[in-house]
């Protein structure tokens, strides 16, 4: 009798060990797939290039500048809820030529009274144009630390590509600033060590 409960008990076990080894696989390969649905919906549903780092001035110096076309580039600037900071551009927009480098400028201010490390997420519409926007320096390459009531100039360098398609007349370069949490808490502890005896 205490074999029969035994194999069933067995059964059931070898039951239950097969259903979780099959739900950590499904699991595992769901997990591994999350990184390519992300990129894909990064890159061409929103736009936002990852793993958007300055391009090479040699590829930017290496575009021929095309004259007989004009690209509206348009500036848009946002705040994470969580970050208490004035963030906008100096200009709405400027017309440049594909392949001609273009200077912009955007402002940040910390209206908190403390030390704030922020980092501005680009993006680019339409989303189908992400590719040929190419940013040589950007304030978005590197967290932004800004004194308590500090304001300061962040610079952008650009290039829109010559081969962008005929089509597209206008761009818009959006950033949005988050608070990096994880410095701002690094650097709110540095000033309570300074202050503690």
């Amino acid at each position: 009798m205490n074999t029969e409960r035994d194999t069933a008990a067995a059964k059931e076990t070898g039951s239950v060990v097969r259903r979780a080894l099959v739900v950590a696989a499904i699991a595992f390969v769901f997990c591994f797939s999350l990184v390519p649905l992300y990129r894909i919906a990064c890159e061409q549903i929103f736009g936002i290039k990852l793993g958007d780092g300055p391009v090479g001035e040699a590829k930017a110096g290496g575009f021929a500048v095309d004259t007989s076309r004009w690209v509206t580039v348009e500036f848009d600037a946002g705040v994470n809820s969580g970050l208490p900071w004035e963030f906008r551009p100096a200009v709405s927009q400027v017309k440049v030529h594909p392949g001609q480098p273009t200077d912009a400028l955007y402002y940040a201010r910390n209206t908190s009274v403390v030390p704030i490390v922020g980092q501005a997420v680009p993006s680019v519409a339409p989303s189908t144009a992400s590719n040929y926007f190419n940013k040589t320096e950007c304030f978005c390459f590197t967290e932004q630390r800004l004194e308590a009531g500090e304001e300061r100039p962040m610079p952008v360098r650009f290039v829109v590509d010559p081969d962008l398609p005929a089509e597209v007349s206008t761009l818009t370069l959006s950033y949005t600033f988050y608070n990096n949490e994880l410095a701002t808490a690094r650097i709110a502890s540095e000033g309570v060590a300074h202050v503690t005896p």
